[in-house]
């Protein structure tokens, strides 16, 4: 890469920053595509993310660990979260590890529209994917696991 851009960076750091307004604009594209497939549904693209989160949780988790795991504010989380509740796609179940932090769990109806948004996904995933390669893709999930993991360890 031309380092003009980036003249106090090294070649890595100035490729990296490039990537990572690279992964600012994807997610914003990611965000308004997700938007656009699931509003049939009654979701957003954050709804849908949450009841992924749970949907692949191995256990019912409280919403401060939700947002752990999502790399999320708890606040942000808690709103889309009660923002579910009331449309009765999930519900709150007491924890026993901790009075206050209920545990968030799908309904039956929040499964089904999770189904329905999966239902949706895989043949747009898989579009998406045309002309790359599994490998390409795995490199590229590689490299963004890297980065958030650097980000967790030196915010």
């Amino acid at each position: 890469m031309n380092n003009a851009r980036y003249p106090a960076h090294t070649d890595a750091g100035a490729e990296l920053t490039a990537l990572m307004l690279d992964i600012f604009r994807a997610n914003g594209a990611l965000l308004a595509a997700g938007d656009r497939l699931v509003a049939p549904l009654g979701l957003t693209s954050a709804r849908w993310q949450v009841l992924g989160s749970i949907a692949l949780a191995d256990h019912a988790l409280p919403v401060a660990h939700l947002a752990r795991v999502m790399g999320l504010s708890r606040q942000a989380v808690q709103r889309v979260v009660n923002d579910l509740e009331g449309q009765g796609l999930v519900a709150f179940e007491p924890n026993p590890h901790h009075k206050r932090a209920q545990l968030v769990v799908m309904t039956d109806k929040g499964r089904e529209a999770y189904e329905a948004a999966s239902a949706r996904e895989a043949p747009w995933s898989n579009a998406l994917a045309e002309g790359l390669t599994a490998e390409e893709i795995a490199a590229a999930r590689r490299v963004v696991i890297a980065l958030s993991r650097r980000l967790e360890d030196h915010p």
